[in-house]
């Protein structure tokens, strides 16, 4: 396909992204506004609003400042009116990402990947140039550097990797190939089978995130309805706090994945929630924050057990891929410990990344630390899934029965002899080697 034409469609794939991305927005943003406000409010700041919020759902940190009659109004400290709040909304950040994920993969797939990636980028930076520029809020601005570069790497960086996992899988008559001849093929078909290791680890993790706190929603939903009525907050109000909770629940899944995995995650600086312990302060009266439990059970430590269990998952579909791909039954060593090492340590970075991604800075003083720490979620749980794929990757296999060998019906070998029962003769007949020979005269 014209890479003009690549460029384009990834343009367009671009476009629709973050149209989408910033209609989910503003549309229930222009609703609340409608029902919720008076007739002389000032319509201007519909717009900046639903752009920061944007903004901040790509990674851009935004900078507070509150007025002073509000600080006062609110009873804060005098220096809790500038502050930065960075975690961001991550559903945001998540469609953008898949979006991008399939741009690049149909781009590899017409055969100018790095044109599409190229283009769509583009595309984001522009039309984030754009936002950024007509956004801009006085009491919450954000930096246009990052209103730019935000937006434009959450496309970029997955664009990237589904362009190249696509390539790698189907080839690209350019680098990838290049680079592919040079690997020997055990050690390709080892990356696969540790890359489907990878995402079955992944997924398994976030899904048991997702389970753990489905349980605390069902077991401290009188919290969260609780501090809803503490807000005595209008109909309107009850709105915003709902899809701001929706638009932060993939964080809340980060959240309890690191959790799940051991070191759990902070609200606030000196604060930790984890199976081992929990030490909590005065947690922010956020709804969906009720679902936070005051104290743990060390019986939650056994939850690693289940990721030790995932990342055995993962290496036994990575050694049943291995043994598809072989032509012979050996097992070598060395793609096995490939494998390992593809599914332990990328489900650890990949894990890492979600839990940058999940944490940042929620208000003033000892809340500008929340979430989890990235590189200690990342260790342990490449620890604890190269525990669990070592077992399946690393056993022998059991011994199979020896076959019996078939003997070879070619034309020099001789006929082995088949155990055929003798004959028996009729009684009262004589055999032919009974029959007496005389000398011939």
């Amino acid at each position: 396909m014209n890479r003009l034409l690549v460029s384009l469609l990834a343009a367009v794939d671009a476009l629709v992204a973050v149209a989408v991305g910033v209609g989910v927005v503003l549309a229930p943003v222009t609703l609340v506004w409608v029902f919720g406000v008076s007739g002389d409010a000032d319509w201007a700041a519909l717009w900046p609003a639903a752009a920061t919020i944007w903004q901040l759902g790509h990674f851009a940190p935004v900078a507070v400042s509150l007025p002073a009659e509000l600080v006062a109004l609110g009873g804060l400290p005098s220096g809790g009116a500038e502050f930065t709040v960075s975690l961001a909304p991550t559903a945001l950040a998540a469609f953008t990402a898949i979006s991008a994920w399939r741009s690049g993969a149909r781009a590899a797939r017409a055969g100018a990947w790095l044109t599409g990636v190229l283009g769509g980028t583009a595309a984001v930076a522009v039309v984030s140039t754009m936002i950024a520029l007509t956004g801009r809020a006085s009491v919450a601005s954000v930096d246009l550097w990052a209103a730019i570069a935000g937006p434009a790497l959450v496309f970029a960086v997955p664009a990237l990797i589904g362009a190249l996992v696509r390539a790698w899988n189907e080839g690209d008559d350019g680098i990838v190939d290049a680079l592919t001849e040079r690997i020997p093929d055990d050690v390709q078909n080892a990356v696969d089978a540790g890359a489907r290791g990878v995402a079955i680890t992944v997924a398994g993790i976030v899904g048991l995130g997702a389970v753990v706190l489905a349980v605390l929603f069902f077991v401290r939903g009188g919290e969260v309805i609780a501090l809803t009525q503490a807000a005595q907050t209008d109909l309107p109000g009850v709105v915003v706090l709902a899809l701001g909770s929706l638009l932060y629940l993939p964080t809340l899944i980060v959240w309890f994945a690191g959790f799940a995995i051991g070191p759990g995650f902070a609200i606030g600086t000196g604060t930790a929630v984890s199976p081992a312990a929990t030490s909590l302060g005065v947690v922010p009266g956020i709804p969906v924050l009720g679902v936070i439990p005051d104290s743990t059970s060390p019986w939650l430590l056994l939850l690693a057990l289940v990721v030790i269990g995932l990342g055995a998952l993962a290496g036994m579909v990575a050694r049943g891929a291995l043994l598809v791909g072989s032509e012979t039954d050996a097992e070598p060593l060395r793609p096995r410990l490939v494998a390992l090492g593809v599914t332990a340590v990328g489900s650890g970075a990949l894990l890492a990344v979600l839990a940058w991604a999940a944490q940042g800075s929620i208000g003033p003083g000892r809340l500008a630390q929340v979430g989890p720490e990235p590189w200690l979620v990342g260790l342990v749980a490449a620890v604890e899934v190269a525990v669990g794929a070592a077992v399946m990757l690393l056993s022998p296999r059991g011994e199979e029965p020896a076959r019996p060998a078939e003997p070879s019906l070619t034309r020099d070998a001789p006929v082995a002899s088949s155990p055929v029962a003798p004959r028996r003769e009729p009684a009262g007949t004589v055999s032919p080697d009974e029959f007496p020979t005389a000398p011939l005269d």
